[in-house]
This record gives structure tokens, sequence and C-alpha cells, in this order.
């Protein structure tokens, strides 16, 4: 069954017909919130708001390992999270959507692995390729049969938050490689990667970065809204085509 991680500006789907809300325990305590069930065009889906249905956990406190670990015990094969970031890139302008292909992690004291305690065998994961390359191209399938664009790749920085980067962060982020910036993707692709999910991020870009474009000498916050919405419209769009793809 394919899950759907919801992120800023997408704590609901509307287009999901809803059957059941499951709240969840987990090794790793509480998720953001319960697991909602219900159908997209005919197929099972399950949605999590990540920051909480009322979007009201930060992004270094929200229980990633609970999430993932509620998702995979109800049924969950694939995941497609959505990640609102700001554009490093020229290119990557507001109202962009992109599908990433690599990942640059700036967290800290986050929970990052389930794999730790006395009881738990020491477990290294590969992640040369952080993200499931079989979900990401079933979702730029799905960006063309939904009649839409994105930008195929790209590296996210995760950064810690709940602040927004300085300037000459940013300068960093980009000598490092980084063409996009986010808060929320890590250590959630690793997680997920731990509990054998297929995991893949649709970034949906709501500002150009620090430092960037109209956010020069800061970013308008009061713009974001403006962006997101629409654009939370044509990732819904999306995923109504990803939810027919076939699973692992």
């Amino acid at each position: 069954m394919l899950a759907i991680i919801g992120g800023t500006g997408l704590t609901r789907l509307t287009n999901l017909i809803i059957t059941h809300r499951q709240v969840m325990r987990t090794p790793y305590g509480e998720p953001s919130g319960p697991v909602t069930f219900g159908t997209i065009n005919e197929h099972e889906v399950m949605f999590l708001a990540r920051h909480g249905y009322g979007h009201t956990i930060p992004p270094h406190d929200v229980n990633y390992r609970a999430n993932l670990w509620a998702l995979r015990d109800q049924g969950a094969k694939r995941v497609i999270a959505v990640t609102s970031v700001g554009g490093i890139r020229s290119d990557l302008t507001p109202g962009t959507l992109a599908v990433p292909d690599q990942i640059l992690d700036y967290t800290f004291g986050r929970s990052f692995t389930c794999f730790d305690g006395k009881d738990k065998t020491v477990t290294h994961i590969d992640f040369t390729r952080p993200y499931n390359e079989k979900l990401r191209q079933q979702i730029l399938a799905a960006v063309k049969r939904a009649g839409e664009t994105c930008v195929d790749g790209g590296v996210h920085a995760v950064t810690q938050g709940p602040r927004l980067e300085t300037a000459a962060e940013i300068n960093r982020l980009e000598r490092d490689g980084a063409d996009m910036v986010g808060m929320t993707g890590m250590p959630e692709a690793a997680l997920a990667r731990e509990l054998g999910l297929a995991y893949a991020t649709i970034a949906v870009v709501v500002n150009h970065a620090a430092g960037r474009g109209n956010s020069i000498d800061g970013i308008p916050l009061e713009t974001i809204g403006a962006v997101i919405n629409p654009a939370m419209e044509r990732v819904k769009a999306i995923l109504e085509f990803a939810v027919s793809s076939d699973g692992d």
C-alpha cells in the first residue's frame, strides 16, 4: 500500500475518501497523529500529517521513527513524502516542484536510527542513493500523466530548523552542492531505508532561499501562503496518478 506523508501546507488530502483513522502506539512513542486510511481513485492509501493535523509539531520535534514504524505496521510498502523547501539553484523558483535524488544532512540531535539501544545489533544501511529510484520514476511518470511539470533530480539539504537559514549558510550549502533546502527530509529518508520502505520525495519550492531572488534582504514569509496553496493542489493532482502506479 502507498503511504503519503504531508508536510507544511498538506495537513490533509481533500481528494482522499476517508474510511477510518487508526490511533497508533509504537516502540518509539506516538506518531504525529492518527494514521488516516481511505481511497484515491479507488486505490487504497494511508496518510499522515508530519507536523500533526493542526500543524503544531516543529521539524526538530517530529517523531520520525514512530511515524514510519506506524505506516509500515499498517501495511505501507511505499512512502511518498511531500516537503516544502527553499530554492537555492536559480531555476528553483517559488512554485516549482522537484523530485530530488540526493540528500545533504545537516540535522543534529534527532533520533536517527531504529537500531540504537543495548539490545540492538549495530546495523549499517547503504545510503548511496537515498531515494528509491523506482518510486522516483513512478512520481515523474505521474507528473506527466497529470499534465504538470517538475524538476527531475536535485540535492536536498536538510537543516535543523525551526529557524530559516542565514544568507551565509545558504552560500555554504550551495558550495556543498545543495540545490534546495528544507527541514524535514532527514532522518525520515534514512529511517524508511532501515525499515525496508521505498521512499521518495516531492519537494515544493515555496520561497527563494536566504540571500537569493526576492529573499536577498529577508525571506518574505507573508507571501509563502500564496505560493504553497496552489502548489499543493498540483501535488494532489499528481498523487491521484501516483497511487495507481505498480508497487514494489
